[in-house]
């Protein structure tokens, strides 16, 4: 289970995130937003496979009628996903806001 204090530590972990408040809830940025609290226990992520996962675990993924018109938002029930799958979402959604790819070694 994931809380908000993994989601900051996973998401500040990442390079030139910085968090700030968006909508009055913690929200975090890579070039444009990354991840945001949507409410207590519901994280905002940027996804390119809103529907699959909406699909396969409507428990855990889901999206309201205010995130119709931005198809890679995502809403993601904190107390279903572990801490592994977290820092796979805030990468994925890292790399969607603009953030930079991690470097591999020797492709410098």
């Amino acid at each position: 289970m994931a809380t908000e204090d993994d989601v900051r530590k996973a998401a500040l972990a990442l390079p030139g995130v910085t968090e700030r408040p968006s909508w009055g809830q913690p929200a975090w940025f890579a070039k444009t937003l990354m991840a945001r609290i949507w409410e207590p226990g519901v994280l905002t992520v940027k996804t390119e496979e809103r529907e699959a996962l909406a699909g396969t675990e409507p428990e855990t993924y889901f999206w309201t009628p205010h995130h119709e018109r931005s198809p890679q938002l995502v809403l993601v029930r904190l107390d279903r996903i572990d801490d592994k799958l977290l820092e796979e979402l805030l990468q994925d959604s890292y790399r969607l806001a603009g953030g930079e790819p991690k470097q591999q070694p020797g492709n410098h």
